[in-house]
Protein backbone atom coordinates (compact mmCIF):
# COMPACT_ATOMS: atom_id res chain seq x y z
CA UNK A 1 0.00 0.00 0.00
CA UNK A 2 1.42 3.29 -0.91
CA UNK A 3 2.39 6.08 1.91
CA UNK A 4 1.33 9.45 2.15
CA UNK A 5 3.78 11.97 3.94
CA UNK A 6 2.13 15.55 4.45
CA UNK A 7 2.64 17.68 7.87
CA UNK A 8 4.28 14.97 9.41
CA UNK A 9 1.48 12.64 9.12
CA UNK A 10 1.90 9.16 6.95
CA UNK A 11 -1.60 7.83 5.81
CA UNK A 12 -1.38 4.58 4.12
CA UNK A 13 -3.70 4.46 1.12
CA UNK A 14 -4.51 1.85 -1.53
CA UNK A 15 -3.32 2.63 -4.94
CA UNK A 16 -5.29 4.86 -7.62
CA UNK A 17 -6.68 6.84 -4.64
CA UNK A 18 -7.27 10.25 -4.84
CA UNK A 19 -4.68 12.61 -3.00
CA UNK A 20 -7.33 15.29 -1.65
CA UNK A 21 -9.98 12.54 -0.31
CA UNK A 22 -7.03 10.53 1.18
CA UNK A 23 -5.87 14.00 3.18
CA UNK A 24 -9.19 14.67 3.89
CA UNK A 25 -10.28 11.08 5.28
CA UNK A 26 -7.35 11.92 7.83
CA UNK A 27 -8.50 14.79 9.11
CA UNK A 28 -5.80 16.91 6.99
CA UNK A 29 -6.50 19.76 4.97
CA UNK A 30 -4.84 20.59 1.21
CA UNK A 31 -6.56 24.46 1.33
CA UNK A 32 -5.32 27.93 2.80
CA UNK A 33 -7.34 30.25 4.46
CA UNK A 34 -10.46 30.81 3.37
CA UNK A 35 -10.18 28.42 0.71
CA UNK A 36 -11.81 25.86 3.16
CA UNK A 37 -14.98 27.09 3.04
CA UNK A 38 -14.53 28.56 -0.61
CA UNK A 39 -13.10 25.26 -2.20
CA UNK A 40 -14.86 23.84 -5.77
CA UNK A 41 -15.06 20.30 -3.46
CA UNK A 42 -13.02 18.31 -5.95
CA UNK A 43 -14.01 19.42 -9.47
CA UNK A 44 -10.82 20.68 -10.37
CA UNK A 45 -12.10 24.11 -11.25
CA UNK A 46 -10.69 26.70 -8.41
CA UNK A 47 -7.05 25.66 -7.92
CA UNK A 48 -7.00 26.10 -4.24
CA UNK A 49 -6.07 22.08 -3.69
CA UNK A 50 -2.52 23.19 -5.36
CA UNK A 51 0.55 20.79 -3.34
CA UNK A 52 3.70 19.92 -4.74
CA UNK A 53 3.84 16.23 -4.97
CA UNK A 54 7.44 14.24 -4.52
CA UNK A 55 6.78 10.70 -5.88
CA UNK A 56 4.65 8.21 -7.68
CA UNK A 57 1.54 9.71 -8.90
CA UNK A 58 -0.72 9.85 -12.13
CA UNK A 59 -0.25 12.11 -14.96
CA UNK A 60 -2.22 15.33 -14.84
CA UNK A 61 -5.50 15.39 -16.93
CA UNK A 62 -6.29 17.93 -19.71
CA UNK A 63 -8.60 19.01 -17.06
CA UNK A 64 -5.55 19.78 -14.76
CA UNK A 65 -2.79 20.92 -16.89
CA UNK A 66 -5.74 23.69 -18.26
CA UNK A 67 -6.58 24.69 -14.76
CA UNK A 68 -3.24 25.57 -14.16
CA UNK A 69 -2.55 27.77 -16.76
CA UNK A 70 -4.50 30.21 -15.14
CA UNK A 71 -3.73 32.80 -12.52
CA UNK A 72 -2.50 32.42 -9.91
CA UNK A 73 -1.35 29.02 -11.05
CA UNK A 74 1.53 28.64 -13.90
CA UNK A 75 3.11 25.49 -15.32
CA UNK A 76 6.42 26.15 -14.09
CA UNK A 77 5.09 26.68 -10.43
CA UNK A 78 5.59 22.65 -10.04
CA UNK A 79 2.25 21.78 -8.46
CA UNK A 80 -0.72 19.16 -9.28
CA UNK A 81 -3.93 19.67 -8.20
CA UNK A 82 -4.63 16.84 -5.25
CA UNK A 83 -8.53 16.58 -6.13
CA UNK A 84 -7.29 15.50 -9.77
CA UNK A 85 -3.90 13.31 -8.68
CA UNK A 86 -4.06 9.88 -8.09
CA UNK A 87 -1.50 8.45 -6.19
CA UNK A 88 0.52 5.67 -7.53
CA UNK A 89 3.13 4.70 -4.83
CA UNK A 90 4.26 6.77 -1.84
CA UNK A 91 4.39 10.15 -1.96
CA UNK A 92 5.29 13.56 0.00
CA UNK A 93 3.17 16.47 -0.24
CA UNK A 94 3.75 19.77 0.66
CA UNK A 95 1.20 22.37 0.41
CA UNK A 96 2.68 26.17 -0.51
CA UNK A 97 1.81 29.71 1.01
CA UNK A 98 -0.83 32.12 -0.61
CA UNK A 99 -4.47 31.05 -0.69
CA UNK A 100 -4.13 28.67 -3.38
CA UNK A 101 -0.92 27.38 -2.12
CA UNK A 102 0.88 28.81 -5.05
CA UNK A 103 4.00 29.91 -3.52
CA UNK A 104 6.08 27.01 -2.94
Amino acid sequence: MPTVSYKGEEIECEKGANLRDVLKEAGLSVYNGKMEQLNCRGSGSCGSCAVQVDGEVSEPSKKEKARLWLPPHHPSHDVRLSCQTKVEGDVEVTKGRGLFGQHI
